[in-house]
């Protein structure tokens, strides 16, 4: 099972697209794989991996004369993209004009595994696909969560430790001082009273950014009433949005 498991990161068969191939959840795909032996799957899921494998016999010598070259490569990929069944793709559910090929496939496999999360019902599993859809919204303006992604992917082996697919600079920096802090995480080097003060200074800081927020939508919301009064408006709809944004704009700028 060692080869099998050395093949499939040859082949770059995820466990999220091995786990829709053979129609199971992706834990599933883990507790097969720490099997000692193929012969120990469920009969129909095993016919379905040799199948995919091209191979006729599951035993470990078949499976070691299995040489991964380009043309192999492609035929595993052909046959595990015409295998996997239209039910678990989204094409039919979203617009995905745009969208070329390979980001097509990685919105299936993403929405497959946030899907896979959430029918756990497990409140902390939510929790996190909930923080995971806060982060997506903010990325465009810390690109330091794109470093975070970009730390996490290699240190799960996902990608190579030297890709830098952002600003090379400040990943690599970020990159050390992330580690060297969670090297000290790890290592029980810190403790909450020691951060006691430090995260203090964190909820404050947060709390902060909300209040001026907050401030920021009450005089947004004040100007828009004005401008609205001033126009004779009860409300903005698609007729008059533009010019009570406008008139919104004008009144800013008395005030400056």
């Amino acid at each position: 099972m060692d080869r099998l498991n050395e093949l499939l990161q040859e082949l770059g068969l995820t466990k999220v697209k091995l786990a829709k191939y053979l129609g199971v959840s992706r834990q599933m795909v883990y507790n097969y794989l720490v099997l000692d032996s193929l012969d120990k799957w469920p009969k129909e899921k095993k016919v379905l991996l040799l199948q995919l494998l091209d191979i006729k016999d599951s035993d470990e010598e078949t499976i070691k004369n299995i040489v991964v070259n380009t043309e192999y490569l492609m035929a595993v990929e052909k046959r595990l993209n015409s295998a996997i069944k239209s039910t678990n793709s989204v094409d039919s559910g979203l617009d995905l004009s745009g969208l070329t090929k390979e980001n097509k496939n990685l919105l299936n496999d993403f929405i497959f595994l946030l899907k896979e999360k959430l029918e756990d019902d497990d409140a902390s599993q939510g929790a996190a696909v909930r923080y995971l859809y806060y982060l997506l919204q903010s990325m465009d303006n810390i690109p330091e969560i794109k470093y975070i992604l970009g730390y996490m992917a290699k240190t799960n082996g996902f990608i190579k430790p030297d890709e830098f697919a952002f600003d090379e600079d400040r990943q690599f920096i970020f990159e050390g001082i992330l580690y060297s802090a969670l090297t000290l995480y790890n290592n029980g080097g810190a403790s909450k009273s020691k951060l006691a003060e430090s995260h203090k200074r964190f909820i404050q800081e947060i709390e902060q950014k909300n209040e001026e927020k907050l401030s920021r939508t009450q005089q947004l919301n004040t100007v828009k009433v004005q401008a609205l009064r001033e126009l004779g408006y009860s409300d903005i709809n698609a007729n008059n949005a533009s010019e009570v944004f406008e008139k919104i704009a004008e009144i800013q700028s008395r005030k400056v």
